[in-house]
């Protein structure tokens, strides 16, 4: 199931390389897929050349988490606060300011 959505997406790219929805669903694709060079690869694109897809922000840097890139990942989720309020998307405002409070350290709770 997985390479024929692939493929797919990769055919629909190619009719439309600089579609970012396509991108991102890629990226999401070999994510899921575990391919992480593959799914970096799409997500830098994206970050690189679609700097107002505010989806891409905080999945993004939970992949650059996960592969042990903190400095990455905090910028990442700092420009996506810039993008996400600039565009008026709360919603994705306040994730991105939650897991950057979480790297950052700064969710801790009142007692």
């Amino acid at each position: 199931m997985h390479q024929i959505r692939l493929l797919k997406l990769l055919n629909f790219l190619e009719s439309e390389p600089n579609d970012p929805f396509l991108k991102y669903a890629l990226a999401t694709e070999y994510l899921n897929a575990k391919e992480l060079d593959k799914s970096l690869e799409y997500y830098e694109d994206l970050l690189m050349n679609h700097p107002e897809y505010v989806g891409t922000y905080y999945h993004a840097g939970k992949l650059y988490e996960q592969l042990n890139r903190k400095d990455d990942a905090i910028a990442t989720y700092k420009k996506g606060m810039e993008v996400s309020r600039s565009a008026k998307d709360m919603h994705a405002f306040s994730e991105l300011q939650g897991v950057y409070n979480s790297i950052m350290g700064l969710d801790y709770e009142d007692d």
